[in-house]
């Protein structure tokens, strides 16, 4: 063979390899869920369609009990899932209502005995339990509201490691193989009022969670290697001056701006986008009413933010990234204040918005300018985020029923299923596959 004719040869060949390595690699990114929401934060799957019908009898490849009680998210990577529960002693009713008494507000507030706080882990093929790891076990837990539990906020995988958080009790990095684990941090302390929520995200070499308690309110980045405090900054924007009103339960949202990455932070009141290597505030922007609790993740596309202030008056926002200082009055797009969610996150499906609050009423927006497109009712009560695979998206409620809609113009409903009980935990995806957390079991459907 000619020099130049072999040349040739073996550079279509490295050319067909070097192919080979990318699809696997962008494979490999996108069959992992490694955090709240996905790959990307969103909801959005990629990959292979989604079943669009089940039940109890159809399409369930396996179902476990879950050990205690969580509304942590499942994570999964390397073909196993992670997720992290509280396994909690009750207490008598004589010692609860003596232990309540103490407590100023304790309308909807529950106390538990001894707890544990813990990280499973399960065969993504089999179902079967691969491990059950304590990781903290606080000796007076402070009181939880009864729609929340001690392991609310989703792990994070990360380079072989799981990061299981647990607010103010605490974070812990497991090897994600042996199960042993790495370090723990007991550093960062709140009052929460209603138990943890916000979950962590990783960023280059940092794990970053928002501590948003009626005590104290701050974002902060500890390092992956040991768990030291990296940073910490205080929210600076002007709050309620009650306590109860300065809390919330977001988690933060990473974006690349034209200066570099955001991070784009909801909390009471205001929303902040932060450096995220060294969490100097960047810019921030008022509700202009009360908000706080606040919840939904936020979603970005098109140069906006799209954030929901859940407690106080509802509202969503559509914020414009990359600014500088008080952008308030600048850097809103649009807002909206009807029927919008206080728990649930929304789902972008190119430029339409879809918005479902927690009583069930689904509405799409256009995503530019917040105008309603239609408006239709599913029924139940949500506070699971939304999936979206293609165009189509699932919406899970906390009595079983999950409704696939096709995102368009008007509304058209794809499929209803229905599972013995329902969602506070917001779905994964591994391997076309949706693997569902309700009040005590975990699917994987396919």
């Amino acid at each position: 063979m000619p020099r130049s004719a072999s040349t040739k040869v073996r550079s279509r060949w490295a050319v067909f390899i070097l192919g080979l390595l990318v699809t696997s690699a962008a494979q490999r990114l996108y069959a992992d869920w490694p955090q709240f929401r996905g790959p990307t934060g969103d909801g959005v799957v990629s990959g292979p369609p989604l079943p669009l019908t089940w039940s109890e009898s159809e399409h369930v490849t396996w179902k476990v009990r879950v050990p205690g009680n969580g509304h942590s998210s499942p994570v999964i990577a390397d073909g196993r899932v992670w997720l992290t529960t509280a396994v909690a002693q009750p207490l008598d009713k004589a010692e609860m209502d003596r232990r309540l008494a103490l407590i100023k507000d304790p309308q909807g507030l529950e106390l538990v005995g001894d707890l544990s706080l813990r990280a499973v882990c399960f065969d993504a093929a089999t179902g079967k339990q691969i491990h059950d790891i304590e990781l903290f076990s606080p000796d007076a837990p402070e009181p939880i509201h009864y729609t929340n539990t001690y392991a609310s906020p989703t792990p994070v995988l990360h380079d072989g490691r799981v990061y299981a958080h647990f607010g103010t009790y605490g974070t812990a990095a497991i090897d994600a193989v042996t199960g042993e684990v790495q370090w723990r941090s007991s550093e960062l302390h709140v009052d929460h009022q209603n138990g943890p929520g916000s979950s962590p995200i990783v960023s280059d070499n940092l794990l970053i969670a928002h501590y948003d308690g009626i005590d104290q309110q701050f974002i902060a980045a500890l390092r992956l290697a040991d768990g030291s405090l990296a940073w910490r900054t205080d929210r600076s924007g002007t709050m309620d001056p009650k306590p109860e009103l300065q809390k919330a339960y977001c988690t933060p949202t990473l974006v690349e701006s034209e200066r570099g990455a955001e991070l784009i932070s909801s909390a009471a009141n205001w929303v902040y986008g932060y450096s995220p290597t060294d969490g100097s505030e960047l810019w921030k922007a008022s509700y202009g009413d009360l908000g706080f609790s606040t919840v939904p993740r936020p979603i970005v596309g098109h140069g906006l933010a799209y954030v929901c202030t859940s407690f106080g008056k509802t509202q969503l926002i559509a914020v414009r990234y990359g600014g500088r200082g008080d952008v308030t009055d600048s850097h809103i797009a649009w807002r909206s204040d009807s029927q919008i969610p206080k728990k649930p996150s929304l789902a972008l499906v190119k430029k339409q918005l879809l918005v479902c609050n927690d009583t069930g009423i689904l509405t799409c927006l256009d995503a530019l300018t917040g105008d309603q497109l239609w408006r239709e009712r599913l029924g139940g009560n949500h506070a699971a985020s939304p999936l979206i695979s293609g165009e189509l998206a699932y919406f899970f409620d906390a009595e079983g029923k999950t409704t696939v809609v096709r995102a368009g113009q008007e509304y058209e409903e794809v499929a209803v299923n229905q599972l013995d009980a329902g969602c506070q935990a917001s779905p994964a995806v591994f391997e076309g596959a949706l693997f569902i957390r309700t009040t005590e079991h975990l699917y994987r459907i396919e």
